[in-house]
């Protein structure tokens, strides 16, 4: 009987190995990309995926990890067939003794046998499933060296935390691969492969540091370490890489990662994706809107530099709660913020922040806006009109340039998101997202360049081998330099006297405030020191919260996130010294009607005149003042119907005059700004 089994074993053993595949296609089987996300001081905020790290040879595995692992899983490696006959004894009487209890076979599998588990079983514990992983242990070692197996085996057998091979396990605990390995490492990582969950440095450190030290006493009676090198290596003092938050920064990762699949192809090799989100801001921006979002109510913010990079992203109060990215998904409407796009319109249309509107009741096609309180100002200049966020005066210039226009300015700025053109478009009621209007604010900051929000840097491969590298280009112009920086203007005067002025950071701020119809939303949007931040607050089910205005919680939060992000950052004044195009700056009045250098005469039309006319009866002689009709003036200069008043010298913002002194219960204080009547 006991031939005939030695026959059969033999027999099953030669078929597995003749069916067993290559070892270059052992090495591919069930691999799987590691993503590491890396933040942009190189911290790892992510881990992706089941984590294969660089596949290692084994001339370059180091010693110590060969050693460490052979003393605690098997340290009759090298002279056994693929099963261990004294473990297997052992085992035996293991199980004879505890045959009444529902204790399992211990301490039986070698190394050879794990690889055959590893790669072509599962855990399930059956006499069948043994039996087999023992034939397929005897095939390999048949047909394979036992350099090639441990290679296989280190490279391939889960050390917790997502990790498979060394490699992995290396860089997700220790943050540096597992060519460098020292012999504490090393037996922190053997000792894992006993009980992964258990013993993961992410999970229970202390329990990791323990079974290390059996790891190295291990080592010593197996003499692969002297008693010297056991006593003087401490696993205590092997530094451990941090954990990865696992919270907000969720939502900048969410958001960023899908990119990857514009940027490169590589989908086998692990990677380390390298990230604008900065931890510190990410920190404050989570404090900043769980601090001041209102009870009941939902928070989003975005910050981003003046390129575009996205530095902190937070989606909502708690991304445990609801990973619900609202500062990129949601739509919701801007309120005011939106007279952004109004005012941008306005200027680079002619007006000036110091020309007077009238602030008055007015109907446009059936539509009566109304400012907070129902009170007006009368005669008040743009500036005012900005800064308190009159409605009147936005409809009247909506209304006057065309909802189209400012739909366009809209879409110029990269507000990707249907816009309607009724007349109450223009005090916010086409919905937005948040990083969209947070974009058209960088993009002002900018000086009026296209800014494209993005949040990869670079990707590399385990081998430092780059795949992708973001290049610096700049962006296109939207509006011409002198538009931006009056822009820039009215936006700071809103922040230092008007309806922002909760969000004053101790330098310069520029900024504008949005609430909507009941309080549902308030946004704030604004920058300093070259960054931009947007923030919204609001329900989900988008009803009313009780006090909600972009003055007050969105102010506040934007005001706490940007003292903190911009305190290393140098304090510099706006570049609101604006240049008029020439156009605006023409005031000699020999300009438009002077004599004509090569004496030649036009018509009211604008058409010239063969030769000398005479002299109309009553009219001056034309060879001394030209006929130069007003219209075509304006046409030939593109100035349409309404010409500038002439100005000496461009002016920098004066402190804000109350203009027609505001009553008090029309003070900005942001209150109603966006009260709509249909």
């Amino acid at each position: 009987m006991g031939l005939i089994g030695l026959v059969a074993l033999v027999v099953m053993v030669a078929v597995a190995r003749s069916e067993l595949p290559g070892y270059t296609d052992l090495k591919n089987i069930e691999q799987g990309q590691m993503i590491r996300v890396r933040a942009a001081d190189g911290s790892i905020i992510q881990e992706i995926g089941p984590s294969y790290g660089r596949w290692l040879p084994s001339d370059q595995i180091p010693a110590v990890m060969k050693d460490a692992m052979i003393s605690i899983e098997d340290r009759r490696f090298r002279s056994h067939l693929g099963l261990d006959p004294k473990g297997m004894a052992r085992s035996a009487l293991f199980a004879w003794q505890n045959r009444n209890t529902n204790r399992r076979l211990q301490g039986a599998s070698t190394i050879t046998q794990q690889l055959a588990r590893t790669i072509f079983l599962n855990n399930k514990y059956t006499v069948g499933r043994k039996v087999r992983e023992a034939v397929l242990a005897m095939a390999l070692e048949s047909k394979f060296s036992k350099d090639q197996i441990l290679e296989l085996y280190l490279n391939k057998v889960y050390f917790g935390g997502g990790a498979y091979g060394i490699d992995a396990a290396s860089r997700k605990f220790f943050d540096h691969d597992a060519t460098t390995l020292s012999l504490g490492e090393a037996a922190i990582i053997a000792g894992l492969v006993k009980a992964p969950s258990n013993y993961s440095p992410t999970a229970d450190a202390q329990a990791a540091i323990g079974r290390a030290s059996v790891v190295l006493r291990a080592m010593e009676d197996n003499g692969v370490i002297s008693p010297g090198q056991a006593a003087s290596t401490e696993p205590a003092d092997v530094a451990l890489a941090p954990e990865p938050p696992q919270n907000s920064v969720r939502y900048f990762t969410d958001w960023a990662l899908p990119q990857l699949d514009m940027l490169i192809d590589e989908t086998i090799q692990p990677i380390d994706v390298w990230t604008t989100v900065d931890l510190s801001m990410q920190r404050e921006a989570t404090a900043a809107i769980q601090s001041n979002v209102p009870s009941g109510a939902q928070g989003a913010l975005v910050a981003m530099e003046n390129d575009g990079a996205v530095r902190a992203m937070v989606g909502g109060s708690d991304y445990v709660t609801s990973n619900y990215n609202r500062a990129v998904t949601a739509v919701r409407q801007p309120g005011s913020s939106w007279k952004l796009f109004v005012y941008l319109a306005a200027l680079e249309a002619g007006y000036s922040p110091d020309d007077v509107v009238t602030d008055e009741p007015v109907q446009i096609d059936g539509w009566t806006p109304r400012n907070s309180g129902g009170s007006y100002s009368g005669p008040i200049s743009v500036r005012n009109a900005f800064a308190f966020s009159k409605n009147t005066v936005a409809a009247q210039i909506g209304n006057e340039l065309g909802f189209s226009t400012v739909a366009g300015m809209a879409r110029r700025f990269g507000i990707t998101t249907p816009i309607n053109t009724h007349p109450a478009m223009v005090l916010g009621t086409s919905e937005t997202r948040l990083i969209d209007m947070t974009r058209a604010f960088a993009e002002i900051s900018g000086g009026g360049r296209a800014v494209e929000p993005y949040g990869i840097l670079k990707v590399v491969t385990a081998d430092n081998e780059v795949l992708y590298e973001r290049r610096e280009e700049p962006g296109a112009p939207l509006v011409d330099d002198y538009v931006a920086a009056t822009m820039t203007d009215l936006l700071q005067t809103a922040v230092n006297t008007g309806t922002g002025r909760a969000a004053q950071i101790g330098r310069p701020a520029a900024g504008k405030t949005g609430t909507t119809t009941s309080n549902k939303d308030g946004t704030f949007f604004g920058f300093s020191s070259g960054l931009t931040t947007g923030v919204w607050m609001g329900r989900d089910d988008a009803k009313t919260v009780s006090g909600l205005q972009g003055g007050t919680a969105p102010a506040r939060a934007w005001a706490a996130f940007m003292k903190a992000a911009t305190s290393t950052r140098p304090s510099t004044p706006f570049d609101t010294e604006v240049t008029l195009p020439d156009w605006q700056l023409e005031d000699d009045p020999d300009s438009y009607y002077g004599a004509p250098e090569d004496g030649e005469f036009v018509d009211e039309y604008g058409l010239p005149i063969e030769g000398n006319p005479p002299a109309r009866e009553g009219q001056p002689d034309p060879r001394s003042e030209p006929v130069l009709d007003d219209s075509w003036i304006d046409r030939a200069l593109g100035r349409g119907q309404r010409r500038p008043e002439p100005r000496q010298e461009p002016r920098r913002p004066e402190p804000l005059p109350p203009p027609a002194q505001p009553r008090p219960d029309e003070r900005p204080s942001d209150n109603g700004e966006d009260g709509l009547i249909y």
